[in-house]
């Protein structure tokens, strides 16, 4: 025993074991802050722990194999319990997407790879009025249209409206989606933005089903042109024929658009 160390202090391995942690989770917790040593020796460096400590260190363990980030685990071991209902309600959102890719799995499964018809239609130039939202990755498409669509309800309601939805081709790490609503003549934007969205030759198939499944759908649109060498350009439009709050999921339908260009 090393001069100085008191009998009851353990030495890393050995409080490892207890603890259930490996030395290197150890000594990084310590650099945190998380689970300092009770001593450390000038000399060597050391790290000694007292058995009082595997609890806190047993805790540590369980936090995350929950998946709670370190940075959460520490406000816990503060007293912070609260800190977890984020945790929480990133895991729910993540178990909403797995269970959103299983379904699309699903109907791979038992459809067959998606081969929607998909037919050129002529499109005029239409006057709307847009709001955008920022959204984080393709996982976050869905919060931020449901949030885009919202606003611009609130700006432009009064009546029916005519939604279109509108995605880059290309999804990259963070992009704005846009919520359209179709305007009559003399009609203002209630606030939102008011662009024309420009007329031409689309590409364009029809979803029928829910709207996390819509990818599906798109994937067709998007190997049609290419097998046909069909330049595009974006943004892809999702045109909301039915109205979600009367409609099943499974019955709602979405014509999906793509303008070509000339190759």
């Amino acid at each position: 025993m090393l001069v100085g160390v008191d009998e009851e202090l353990l030495p890393i391995g050995q409080f490892a074991r207890l603890g259930r942690l490996s030395v290197k989770q150890l000594r990084h917790y310590d650099e945190l802050g998380l689970l300092p040593p009770a001593y450390v020796d000038a000399v060597t460096g050391y790290r000694y722990y007292r058995a009082s400590q595997a609890r806190v260190a047993l805790s540590i363990g369980l936090l995350r194999s929950l998946d709670v980030p370190l940075a959460v685990v520490g406000e816990v071991l503060s007293g912070g319990a609260r800190a977890l209902e984020g945790v929480r309600e990133e895991l729910e959102a993540e178990l909403a997407r797995r269970r959103r890719t299983l379904a699309s799995l699903e109907r791979v499964m038992a459809q067959g790879l998606p081969s929607a018809p998909v037919r050129v239609v002529e499109e005029p130039a239409v006057r709307v009025a847009v709001v955008a939202e920022r959204a984080a990755g393709s996982e976050d498409v869905g919060r931020a249209t449901s949030l885009a669509v919202s606003r611009l309800v609130g700006l432009v309601g009064g009546g029916p409206v005519r939604l279109i939805g509108l995605f880059p081709v290309d999804f990259g790490e963070v992009f704005d989606v846009e919520a359209a609503a179709v305007l009559g003549e003399g009609e203002s934007g209630g606030g939102a933005q008011v662009r024309v969205l420009p007329g031409g030759r689309f590409a364009c198939a029809t979803h029928v089903g829910p709207y996390d499944q819509i990818s599906l759908t798109a994937h067709a649109v998007l190997a049609w042109c290419a097998e046909r060498r069909c330049s595009v350009r974006g943004p892809m439009r999702e045109v909301y024929v039915s109205d979600p709050a009367v409609t099943s999921p499974e019955l709602l339908v979405t014509h999906l658009m793509i303008c070509l260009e000339e190759s």
